[in-house]
């Protein structure tokens, strides 16, 4: 009922999971990760405690075809599972019940593993798999372009509802509380792995570190600019024409437009804040 990419990125350490399925908020259900320990994807008839046990066991130093052992072993039901596995070295394993619907399958590479159930061929799982291989960028750019090309290449054979993406790494999270790098989901949607792919380009936008290249000074004709369109959405009144209120504007409309990551030095701006402002 599912196909989903597990992956690992040696460069940058992180570890997530892409996944997609003609189930309700199949994010809820399938995606586990941990930063420096794993990811799992534990799918078809899917017994969650594959992702919490498993991830303690990677954490305990097993490998993933040892933790994949002791998972089904201790599970009577584990011909219905399916379930993919990529510890923080880049080791993986892909398992596919003999039970599970057709048409079933998975295959274990170098920093990935890749599955899937009920789909319409094995044709997805190829596609998945050349695509993560092929495709440069970072690992959520990677394994969405997998899952959209095993979306393209058939899926899930009774058809499209939800996806989800997760991405885990050290501090990953907003503020730099926790591992959670990237958690998108897509519940309920008619096409769900395009929405996945909205909903990650306004991740980028609100939540990536801002670019050397992207940094410029407000001053000349960008002050006029900006005056104008903080007065045309509301952040700045019309009697405030003074420099300082301009700047003061500016670092408001940052805080209330949910800009955080984006603020800059007093006096310094980043381009895409200012491209987001001039179509919104």
């Amino acid at each position: 009922m599912t196909f989903s990419i597990v992956g690992f990125d040696p460069q940058t350490k992180e570890l997530g999971v892409a996944v997609a399925s003609k189930f309700l908020s199949v994010g809820a259900v399938v995606p586990f990760a941990k930063a420096g320990v794993g990811a799992i994807a534990t799918q078809s008839w899917a017994n969650l405690d594959y992702g919490k046990n498993g991830l303690e066991m990677l954490e305990k130093g097993l490998t993933p075809d040892e933790v994949l052992k002791e998972l089904v072993q201790n599970d009577e039901k584990s011909g219905s599972r399916q379930v993919g596995i990529v510890d923080a070295s880049g080791q993986s394993v892909s398992f596919t019940g003999e039970d599970c619907f057709d048409w079933a399958g998975g295959f274990a590479g170098e920093n990935f593993a890749a599955q899937g159930n009920i789909l319409v061929d094995k044709d997805t799982v190829e596609a998945m798999k050349s695509i993560f291989i092929q495709t440069e960028g970072s690992l959520a750019e990677r394994l969405l372009a997998a899952l959209n090309a095993g979306d393209i290449a058939g899926g899930d054979s009774r058809g499209k509802q939800s996806a989800a993406l997760l991405i885990v790494k050290e501090n990953g999270s907003y503020g730099g509380y926790n591992d959670r790098y990237i958690d998108l989901r897509v519940d309920d949607h008619e096409e769900p792995v395009q929405e996945l792919a909205r909903l990650l380009k306004l991740h980028r936008l609100y939540f990536e570190a801002t670019l050397t290249e992207d940094v410029v000074g407000i001053e000349g004709e960008l002050v006029e600019e900006l005056q104008n369109l903080l007065y045309e959405n509301g952040h700045l009144d019309r009697d405030l024409t003074e420099y300082d209120d301009l700047l003061d504007a500016v670092q408001s409309y940052h805080l209330i437009e949910n800009f955080d990551e984006r603020v800059q030095e007093r006096g310094f701006i980043d381009l895409k804040v200012m491209e987001y402002m001039r179509i919104k």
